[in-house]
C-alpha cells in the first residue's frame, strides 16, 4: 500500500474494489473528510440496507472504549454487506489513549469489519502510520493549493451541481473565497441556482460571490491609478472596518490586477519577438473579459508599461508577506497601504503602454 493517499486523487479514481481492515482519515480538511467518509461507507457498504452495518463514535462527544469498537468491529451484521463499520470521529485522544492495542490490532485486524480512524494528526514517523501504511489505507485531507481548487471546483461544479463552471470563474472564486473547499461549495451551488442553464461566468462571481467586496476592490484600483491615493486608502480603510481580513481583500484586487501584470506580459513578449501588438489584443491573450475590457485598458493607460511590468512581482511580494513575516492584520494592512502607494505613483513616471 502506498504510504498516504492525496484526498482529491483518491477521490478522483474509481473506487478501490476491496478496503482493507483499517482506514484512516487525516488532516484539516472537514469537507474532504467528509467526501472520503461518504466514499468509504459506500464502497464497503454498498447501498441499501447498509446504514444499518455503519456506527460512528465521536471522541468529542464521549471518550470512546476500544472494547466497545473492537466489539462492535466482531459482530457480523445481519443486513447490507455483512461486514461492521466503525469510525471512530475526531479520534486523536482516542489514538493516544489506545495506539500501543491499535499498533497489535493494524498487524491483525478482524475479518468481520472495518476500522475507520478520522484525526487531525498523523504523525508520519509513528509505527502507527508505518504499519497503517503496510497494510491499510490512509488518506491525507489537506486543504489543496489554490491552483488545484480552482481545477476541482469546474469539476465539481459538473459533478454535483450539474452547472459548467468557467476556469477564470473559478479562479475569481479562489481568490475571493480562499482554497476552502466547504466555503466553496456552498457558493457554488448558489451561483449554479442563479445561473440556470447558463454557464457561471466571471461576471456573476464578481456579482454574487464578491458583492461588496469585489465591487469596492475594483473602485480602489480605479482610484489608485487615477493618482487618488487618499481615495484609494479610504477604500481600503472602509474593508478592513468592515471586517474584511488582509487577505481576502487581496483575493479579488490581486485577481483584477494579475490580469493587467499578464497584457503587459503579452506585450513584452510581442517586442521581444519582433511583433508589436495592440494593447487590446493583449488583454484577450491574458484572458480579460470583453465586458470589463474598455475599463481594463484605461487603467493599464494610466498605470504605464513601466509600473506595469512590475505588477506581478509586486503582488507575489504582498502575498508572501502577508502569509509570513507580515500575517498579522496591523502588519498586513501596511503591505496592503504600500501596494495601494505602488499603484498611485504619479503618471509622468511611467511611459506610455
Amino acid at each position: 500500500m502506498a504510504a498516504a493517499l492525496n484526498a482529491l486523487d483518491w477521490l478522483s479514481k474509481s473506487p478501490p474494489k476491496a478496503y482493507p481492515g483499517v482506514c484512516v482519515a487525516y488532516g484539516d480538511d472537514a469537507f474532504l473528510k467528509r467526501l472520503v467518509l461518504s466514499r468509504l461507507r459506500k464502497g464497503i457498504l454498498g447501498d441499501g440496507d447498509g446504514e444499518y452495518s455503519w456506527d460512528e463514535l465521536d471522541e468529542k462527544e464521549t471518550k470512546v472504549a476500544l472494547r466497545d469498537v473492537l466489539d462492535e468491529l466482531s459482530t457480523v451484521s445481519l443486513f447490507g454487506s455483512g461486514k461492521r463499520v466503525v469510525a471512530v470521529l475526531n479520534a486523536d485522544e482516542f489514538v493516544t489513549r489506545f495506539r500501543p492495542q491499535l499498533e497489535d490490532y493494524v498487524a491483525k485486524p478482524r475479518d468481520t469489519g472495518v476500522l475507520i480512524l478520522d484525526v487531525k494528526t498523523w504523525p508520519a514517523n509513528t509505527r502507527l502510520f508505518k504499519a497503517v501504511a503496510a497494510s491499510g489505507l490512509q488518506i491525507e485531507c489537506k486543504g489543496p493549493s489554490a491552483d488545484r481548487a480552482s481545477g476541482w471546483l469546474v469539476q465539481w461544479a459538473g459533478e454535483r451541481h450539474q452547472a459548467k463552471l468557467e476556469r477564470p470563474a473559478a479562479e475569481l472564486m479562489v481568490d475571493i473565497v480562499g482554497p476552502e473547499l466547504g466555503l466553496l461549495d456552498q457558493e457554488l451551488a448558489k451561483l449554479a441556482s442563479a445561473a440556470g442553464e447558463q454557464p457561471i461566468d466571471v461576471a456573476l462571481v464578481r456579482d454574487l460571490v464578491g458583492g461588496w467586496r469585489a465591487k469596492t476592490a475594483w473602485e480602489l484600483i480605479d482610484a489608485a491609478l487615477g493618482g487618488q491615493s487618499s481615495e484609494a486608502l479610504q477604500q481600503l480603510d472602509r474593508l478592513l472596518s468592515g471586517g474584511e481580513h488582509p487577505l481576502a481583500v487581496l483575493g479579488p484586487l490581486g485577481w483584477s490586477l494579475r490580469q493587467m501584470g499578464a497584457a503587459v506580459g503579452v506585450l513584452e513578449q510581442g517586442d521581444a519577438a519582433g511583433r508589436k501588438p495592440s494593447l487590446r489584443t493583449a488583454m484577450e491573450q491574458a484572458g480579460v473579459k470583453p465586458f470589463v475590457i474598455g475599463k481594463v485598458e484605461k487603467q493599464l493607460m494610466r498605470l504605464g508599461r513601466q509600473r506595469g511590468s512590475q505588477l506581478l512581482r509586486w503582488l507575489l511580494e504582498a502575498d508572501l508577506a502577508m502569509k509570513g513575516s507580515s500575517s498579522s492584520n496591523h502588519r498586513a494592512r501596511l503591505v496592503l497601504e504600500e501596494l495601494i502607494c505602488r499603484l498611485s505613483a504619479p503618471s509622468a513616471q511611467s511611459s506610455k503602454t
